[in-house]
This record gives structure tokens, C-alpha cells and sequence, in this order.
């Protein structure tokens, strides 16, 4: 296994990390309306094949030479990538996000800290996790906890509301396997490759999801609208945006990501979507964002 160098984050990588962030938490709230219309798998094809198609016609016009790819290793990376980024983590948020509120769908991808913490440790082994940084992990997950467990015992009756909050974590872990992934994968041009994961992910999903529930009636309601969104901003340019950042700075400082979007997905669902807002949120951010800061502090304190 060739090993990658190691890296240290920049002040731009700090400033992708909050933008994906903002971007990443309002993504639940966009699917959340956009199942108003379509069903789950509709929503999660849906949301791959337009952000591929926005990337395609990008790079058909800067970078046309390089969407022949031949290599069959990359090939194979771009094919495992798309269903482990894209097809399987949309499919289960979409599903889920019919039983349970968006915020708590951004929450659930704090979980992902911990996947990737486990997995950087067996096949990234450049990257530094001493105990300070556990402890640090650990501490933003104990944060999540105090954010998702009031009020969660209130649920645990509906039908299927388990089930949906297991497809949310899942989906945190198949982010957190690809993290892995993309920085072990052939230096293909993070747009091509973006384009390509999307293109795959579009491929395997589509015809599922017309098998399953049929071709979609347009509509010109906001929930087309949504979807619309969620596929050009938070899918196509966001998971570019995530190439990048997890090529420069690794996938353990990718994660972090994944203790500020459960706040973006709390605060817009209090705002745009009405969810209600529990005074142990702010106690919870508070966990959080000492959790991160703990993981990043010899960062933090030479900058």
C-alpha cells in the first residue's frame, strides 16, 4: 500500500470546512421538502443524476480530454465510490427522512467522526490519533448524544422511526468508508472524478428507483425546487468541494465537518421548517465545539 504524504490544514481548508458545513446541513432540509412530492428513492436518484449532469457539462467545457478514463483501477475506485458516496447513503437518508425530522438527519452524520477515527487508524496511518484527538472525538459524540437523546424516547413508538435513525448513522458510516477511500484512490482531477462518482452513483441508483416506484410526475412546486437545489449545490459542487478538501487535508480534518452540520441542520429546520428548537441544544454545541476544538488544538494554537 503506497502511503500519502502527510499534511497539515491550511486556513483555506478551515474555510471549506465551514462553508461545506453550512452547505451540508441545509441539504437534509432540501430533501426533507423534496420527499413532499417524490419517493425516497426518486429523491436520491434524483439529487445524484442532476448534480452529475451540472459537473459533466462543467468539465465537458474546461476539461473535455479528461473524461476518457481508461484505467481500470480507476475506474473501479470511481464505481465503488459512487455507490458508497452517493446511491447507498442518499438512499438511506431518504428513506429515513420520511420518519424522522432533517435536523436530527444532520445530527446523525456526527457519527461519522468516530467511523473515521476507526478507519483512519487501520489504513491511514499518517494520520496523528493520539489520545488528546480521541478524546476530542469522543467528546463531540458525547455532545450529539445530549443532542439527540432528549425527546428521543418520544418516538421510539411510531413504526419504523428505529429503523430510519440506524438508515441515518448508516449513511455516516458509508460517508466515512469513502473518506477513506478517495484519499487512497488514483490523482484523478477532483472534478472529473466528483463527476464520475456522481455519473456511477446515477447509473446503479436510477433504475432502482424506477423500478420501485415508477417514473416521477414533474411538478413546479417547491419540493421540485428542493430537489433541484440539492442536487447542484449540496451534491455536486459540495462533494467536489470534498475531493478537494479530503486530498489536501486528509479525511480525519474532513470529518470534523460532521460536528458543525447537525447546528447548520438544527438551526435552518428551527427556522425555515418550524422543528422545535430544546434548550439542550445549546448545552449540546457547546460539547461539540469543545470537542473539536480539543481534536485540533495543536492546530489551533499555531495559528
Amino acid at each position: 500500500m503506497t502511503a500519502t504524504p502527510k499534511v497539515t490544514p491550511a486556513a483555506r481548508n478551515w474555510g471549506l470546512l465551514l462553508f461545506l458545513s453550512f452547505v451540508w446541513g441545509g441539504a437534509f432540509m432540501s430533501m426533507a421538502v423534496a420527499l413532499e412530492h417524490y419517493g425516497p428513492f426518486t429523491v436520491a436518484a434524483g439529487r445524484i443524476g442532476i448534480g452529475a449532469l451540472a459537473l459533466l457539462v462543467i468539465v465537458a467545457v474546461t476539461r473535455p480530454g479528461d473524461l476518457a478514463i481508461r484505467d481500470l483501477r480507476t475506474l473501479g475506485f470511481i464505481l465503488l465510490l459512487g455507490v458508497l458516496n452517493f446511491a447507498l447513503p442518499f438512499s438511506l437518508l431518504a428513506w429515513g427522512l420520511q420518519q424522522v425530522p432533517s435536523a436530527f438527519a444532520g445530527i446523525a452524520m456526527g457519527a461519522s467522526p468516530i467511523f473515521v477515527l476507526l478507519l483512519a487508524y487501520l489504513f491511514v496511518p499518517e494520520e496523528e490519533i493520539g489520545p488528546r484527538r480521541i478524546a476530542g472525538v469522543i467528546l463531540g459524540f458525547a455532545g450529539l448524544l445530549v443532542l439527540i437523546l432528549p425527546g428521543a424516547s418520544a418516538n421510539l413508538g411510531e413504526g419504523g422511526t428505529v429503523a430510519a435513525r440506524i438508515a441515518c448513522v448508516g449513511a455516516a458510516l458509508c460517508y466515512s468508508v469513502g473518506a477513506i477511500l478517495i484519499r487512497r484512490a488514483p490523482q484523478v482531477p477532483p472534478m472529473v472524478f466528483t463527476a464520475g462518482m456522481l455519473t456511477a452513483g446515477a447509473l446503479v441508483l436510477t433504475p432502482l428507483a424506477l423500478l420501485l416506484e415508477g417514473r416521477p410526475e414533474i411538478t413546479a412546486t417547491r419540493a421540485t425546487w428542493a430537489l433541484l437545489y440539492a442536487g447542484i449545490l449540496p451534491t455536486g459542487l459540495a462533494f467536489l468541494l470534498r475531493v478537494v478538501l479530503i486530498r489536501s487535508a486528509g479525511p480525519v480534518f474532513m470529518s470534523l465537518v460532521a460536528y458543525v452540520v447537525p447546528l447548520w441542520a438544527v438551526l435552518l429546520g428551527v427556522l425555515l421548517l418550524g422543528e422545535s428548537l430544546r434548550p439542550s441544544t445549546y448545552v449540546a454545541a457547546a460539547i461539540i465545539l469543545s470537542g473539536v476544538g480539543l481534536t485540533q488544538l495543536r492546530l489551533l494554537r499555531a495559528r
